[in-house]
């Protein structure tokens, strides 16, 4: 079982760059690849990266690609979304998660968050 509490959201305007945690409970925490979603206002939750039990893989969404880069701690069970120059339509609750595995669907997690809001003005 792993709990997960995210933090470091907030509002700020496009071009910023903001920095989301997520702290585990866990002693499983070293195994498990991390991942963030997010869910804008109105459309479904979406995959925006992930990152393996060692952090030596990552894989991100095309729309946050080159921009969002995701790293972990495995001593401080931590892991952590750096977002850099921020759109508009990054504007959404962000949602850690853990022990993702890759479907025909997609990436699929066993564990969640419960969100933190980052909002980005124009």
């Amino acid at each position: 079982q792993v709990q997960l509490v995210e933090s470091g959201g907030g509002s700020v305007q496009a071009g910023d760059s903001l920095r989301l945690s997520c702290a585990a409970s866990g002693r499983a925490f070293g195994s498990y690849s991390m991942g963030w979603f997010r869910q804008a206002p109105g459309k479904d939750r979406e995959f925006v990266g992930r990152i393996n039990w060692i952090g030596s893989s990552t894989d991100y969404a095309d729309s946050v690609k080159d921009r969002f880069t995701i790293s972990r701690d495995n001593a401080k069970n931590t892991v952590y979304l750096h977002m850099n120059r921020l759109k508009p339509e990054d504007t959404a609750v962000y949602y850690c998660a853990a022990n993702l595995i890759k479907y025909v669907s997609g990436w699929t997690p066993s564990y969640w968050g419960q969100g933190t809001q980052v909002t980005v003005s124009s």
